[in-house]
């Protein structure tokens, strides 16, 4: 038995409780019957051919590699720590960077300045034009497990070893590093008025986005027309702004042998804006997030550095991977 239908066997048959879409489809119209799912959840929840489905199926760089693609920040937790190659996806692979982190020394840093990865709130308007990349990251991740299974499954620094004899990993594998990391991140307080949680199955991630925002959300993502490793001049043709109160839920896909999604509150802004690429005309959806408050970033955060300005000077923007998700209150 090779290792994905292994880690397949051991994850779904060893455990006596199969994944079924239907489980998942009727707690997602339980709790949200007026919510349409977002394509990363579709694909989440119906992507069968996705291959090693709850397994760790296609981990480029899975390692956490250090710096391997030279700029990979850590959007979400108060350390800088080693992401693997996949974590952040909307932006070119030597400049894949997220928003609210910490950030490497400068000497580990390096920026591919063609790509617009943060923007000033002033500069989100029609017309506007930016240079991004939108790289495929659904078809090769990882399944929503139910969440009878997912707590079933141990998920903390101190079950390690534990979790790594369940899917029969080495200690001093690459796998074993990304599933230590990835926890180790979850378990990182969260920043200054920040709420987090690391959400293991859908129903989790439903049940602390509703208890932030309350039941009446949605949750959008973003859907690229050409997903490869192209830089295009994109052009924003319209702005729509999905959330009337200044809080968002976001969600960001994390490496792991099962689908398990890093959630936190922040006072932001949530925008969809329709894209096309001057080039070849090629079409994308962009979540777009403006987060209002910066004070508590980093100073030397690498949004600062690239837009000249100050923690807590004005508001920073930045487009999402489409394997990340925004809940908004409606």
């Amino acid at each position: 038995m090779d290792f994905l239908k292994l880690l397949y066997f051991l994850t779904f048959v060893s455990l006596g409780v199969v994944a079924t879409h239907a489980d998942l489809d009727g707690y997602w119209k339980s709790k949200l019957p007026n919510t349409p799912m977002p394509k990363v959840v579709r694909e989440l929840v119906h992507n069968g051919k996705t291959s090693g489905s709850g397994s760790f199926s296609k981990l480029p760089d899975a390692g956490f590699q250090v710096y391997t693609r030279k700029s990979q920040v850590n959007g979400h937790s108060s350390s800088f720590s080693k992401l693997p190659d996949a974590a952040f996806q909307v932006y070119n692979r030597k400049s894949q960077v997220n928003s609210h982190g910490t950030n490497p020394t400068k000497d580990q840093l390096y920026n591919d300045k063609t790509i617009t990865i943060f923007f000033l709130g002033k500069d989100l308007h029609s017309g506007s034009s930016m240079n991004l990349e939108f790289v495929e990251s659904l078809k090769i991740t990882t399944l929503f497990l139910p969440r009878q299974v997912a707590d079933s499954i141990p998920f903390s620094s101190k079950s390690v070893p534990e979790i790594l004899n369940k899917f029969s990993l080495k200690p001093q594998s690459e796998e074993a590093e990304t599933i230590k990391k990835t926890i180790a991140e979850c378990e990182m307080p969260g920043t200054k008025g920040e709420d987090k949680y690391c959400a293991t199955s859908l129903e989790s991630m439903i049940d602390f986005t509703t208890s932030k925002l309350g039941k009446d959300v949605r949750a959008v993502s973003t859907e690229a027309e050409k997903i490869d490793t192209k830089i295009r001049k994109y052009t924003i043709k319209d702005v729509a702004k999905l959330n009337t109160a200044d809080k968002v839920v976001s969600c960001h896909k994390e490496k792991y042998p099962y689908a398990v999604f890093y959630c936190h509150t922040s006072q932001s802004n949530a925008y969809m804006t329709n894209l096309v690429a001057a080039e070849d005309e090629a079409k994308a959806k962009a979540v777009a997030v403006c987060h209002k408050d910066t004070s508590q970033w980093d100073p030397e955060h690498l949004a600062f550095q690239l837009l000249k300005v100050k923690p807590g000077t004005a508001p920073i923007c930045h487009f999402l991977p489409e394997d990340h998700i925004i809940w908004v209150p409606k």
